[in-house]
């Protein structure tokens, strides 16, 4: 058995095989993309080198809530309003990835968001998936698109990107998801839209109790039908939808670097991702936005064997948390499950 001594860890956590199920497509954008981005598309940059962009891109230790956290994103999505680059962002992901030994990961990102230039919300969704098969080829990363609603953008809107996402699902799209301000905007006032993904057949993943209370993972799961829950930091506020998640194994899908910077909890201390996990809430591991939380998979694992002491078997239980909970079919969930098994027991776990 491998002991996580402080000196090894790095090396350990780094080897070890990973999935990330919640992982945002303009929140991982290199800076040294936009830079050659930019001076493809003709866009004045604020700063001429990658350190003098991170200002611009990724948030500090001040972050003072959610909202603030978002605004990094009006930023990157300005260089992302074409098929060409959004393909390449869709491959810098994967290769992003194999560098931590994912094995499996899930790209989301909201379709309406990168139409300025006349995209339509099926051909965005279309140059992701052309950049993840790419990627998936090259560095043997198994890779899935999550469409996302807005929760600001019109009902309208979020019904075409759920018409968008029917075309492609099975075709490298997993599922439809819902993100934005949880604060101004409920759960509640999507169920028209979620209905239709439910009648389309497609699975659907919800940011709920994020910045907000669990009452909004209760109605994710009761009215929208959402069979996993994005972040989900604040289920405890409730025991009795606490333990409806428990029972119904709903998967959460916890970020906890960008869960501290959200402010969604208010210190590492009050973090609960040791007590969900002991309570056997079904729990997965992710990044959210690497480079606007300063993260990467590999670190979150750290953290939660420096922070919260978590012993290798135990992270070895979220990643195949993560492989129990991927949007994949049963033929291909087997065959990557099988995989990771494989690959702990050559680690002694």
């Amino acid at each position: 058995m491998i002991n996580l001594e402080k000196d090894r860890i790095d090396d350990v956590v780094l080897q070890l095989p990973k999935v990330d199920l919640h992982l945002h497509l303009d929140g991982c954008v290199n800076p040294s993309t936009i830079l050659e981005l930019a001076e493809e598309q003709g866009i004045v940059l604020p700063a001429s080198d990658r350190q003098g962009l991170l200002p611009y891109m990724q948030v500090d230790e001040n972050c003072s809530s959610l909202a603030e956290y978002l605004s990094k994103f009006d930023f990157t999505t300005r260089f992302l309003q074409t098929g060409a680059a959004l393909e390449r962002v869709a491959y810098e992901i994967v290769e992003q990835a194999a560098f931590h030994n994912c094995a499996y990961i899930e790209v989301r990102f909201a379709p309406q968001l990168h139409r300025y230039n006349g995209l339509s919300a099926e051909a965005a969704i279309h140059y992701v998936i052309e950049g993840l098969k790419r990627g998936e080829q090259k560095f043997h990363v198994k890779a899935r698109v999550i469409a996302i609603c807005m929760r600001n953008h019109s009902i309208k809107d979020n019904l075409e990107v759920i018409e968008a996402a029917a075309a492609y699902i099975g075709k490298g799209l997993g599922a439809v998801d819902l993100a934005g301000d949880e604060a101004s905007y409920g759960p509640e006032l999507f169920r028209e839209v979620f209905a239709l993904s439910h009648k389309l057949g497609i699975p659907v993943t919800i940011h709920a109790g994020e910045a907000a209370g669990a009452d909004n993972i209760k109605e994710a799961v009761t009215n929208l039908g959402a069979c996993r829950i994005g972040h989900g930091v604040r289920l405890r506020e409730n025991a009795a939808i606490l333990e409806m998640i428990v029972q119904q194994q709903i998967p959460l899908e916890m970020c906890p670097v960008s869960n501290i910077q959200t402010k969604a909890v208010p210190s590492w201390e009050a973090y609960p991702i040791r007590d969900y996990f002991d309570r056997g809430i079904k729990i997965t591991v992710n990044t959210d936005n690497p480079i606007v939380s300063g993260t990467n998979i590999t670190k979150e694992y750290r953290v939660l064997s420096e922070r919260f002491g978590f012993t290798l078997p135990e992270l070895s239980t979220l990643v195949m948390n993560g492989v129990d909970s991927a949007f994949l079919d049963g033929h291909e969930k087997r065959s990557l499950k099988l995989d990771l098994l494989s690959k702990f027991k050559a680690m002694g776990v």
